[in-house]
């Protein structure tokens, strides 16, 4: 199961794409979880309502999956405003941005998905739209080229990180709010899997969601995704409802073990253990070996794999622990095939 399934991926299909929407809810009241993070955007959603001001820049970071454009979202309908979606790879130049923010009205709201990505030269562009609300553009070229400035309307610009480190100290600064999420409980995650079966119209037990829940790494767009794959077992093997059985059966098909670990996650385990002696490795050897990006890697399964104790990073690279050998029934110092 890919922890990153995002709408922007050419793989996801249109309908997935439409299921990925209806599942998202659209107002702090619908949203489960993120306690903290909620309570204090309420206040200031409130008080900038009350004063008829934009929002101040917001900064979500933590973990894909955990809420970060739903919330981006949810704060744009709260406001009342119009939300423009962009990333940060997809701004190549600052004429990019410029479209973009010259279209913008009063409060709107600018969503940039990964923002740590943005182009040294855009990110510059983009100070003065943020603190000053003006961007300096350039008319013509050569000997005539000239630059104009043109004031912005106050807008909120939202912008989205996996990898908070990345982001450069004068585009931290100047984000008003900064907003961490964190892995999901397994009795949030139930809730959110009973919400998401009620809008797909399909009946579940709450020991199957509570299953369901328990093997979604913390993570709200798995516990969906686990959720519609399940659903298709329950249709396909079963009577439409989904109960104990089916899902435990569906997830074992999935490759999805009791931790919420799979086939990928499982695999990074046993390539450090049999190939490295347990560790420690580097993040580039390691990727080499499982075929896989080290960014992937760091971005997508090293932190739950390390949430939940089964590897740790060291000077020197990443070790498994002790509750890796017992999860994969494995005596540590010996070498054993691999399993995949």
């Amino acid at each position: 199961m890919n922890e990153n399934l995002n709408p922007s991926d050419e793989n996801f299909s249109n309908e997935e794409i439409d299921v990925e929407k209806q599942l998202r809810p659209l107002n702090f009241n619908d949203f489960t979880g993120q306690e903290q993070v909620l309570e204090n955007l309420k206040i200031f959603v409130e008080a900038a309502n009350l004063r008829d001001e934009a929002l101040d820049h917001t900064l979500f970071h933590g973990p894909p999956g955990l809420g970060k454009t739903t919330l981006a979202h949810i704060l744009s309908n709260e406001l009342n405003a119009n939300i423009k979606v962009t990333s940060g790879p997809v701004l190549d130049k600052p004429g990019d941005l410029a479209g973009l923010l010259t279209n913008l009205g009063e409060r709107d709201v600018l969503f940039i998905d990964e923002i740590h990505r943005l182009s040294p030269i855009v990110e510059e562009y983009l100070y003065s739209a943020m603190e000053d609300y003006k961007i300096d553009i350039m008319i013509e070229s050569g000997p005539n080229a000239r630059t104009v400035q043109i004031n912005l309307e106050p807008f909120t610009l939202i912008g989205a990180t996996t990898r908070s480190g990345l982001l450069t100290a004068p585009m931290r600064a100047r984000f008003g709010i900064n907003s961490r999420l964190e892995y999901y409980q397994t009795d949030l995650l139930t809730t959110i899997v009973q919400r998401s079966a009620t809008i797909l119209d399909v009946p579940i037990s709450m020991e199957a969601a509570i299953e369901i829940a328990g093997r979604s790494r913390g993570t709200p767009r798995i516990a969906n995704a686990l959720l519609r794959r399940v659903r298709d077992f329950a249709q396909i093997k079963g009577d439409g409802t989904i109960d104990i059985g089916i899902a435990k059966f569906a997830l074992k098909a999935l490759h999805v073990d009791a931790h919420g670990l799979d086939e990928m996650d499982n695999k990074i385990l046993i390539t450090i253990i049999d190939k490295f002696k347990g560790g420690p490795v580097g993040i580039t050897t390691l990727a080499t070996a499982v075929s896989e990006s080290a960014e992937t890697i760091e971005e997508v399964y090293e932190p739950f794999l390390i949430q939940q104790g089964f590897i740790m990073r060291t000077p020197r690279g990443r070790e498994v622990t002790e509750h890796a050998y017992k999860h994969l029934g494995k005596i540590k110092g010996s070498v054993q095939g691999g399993l995949f």
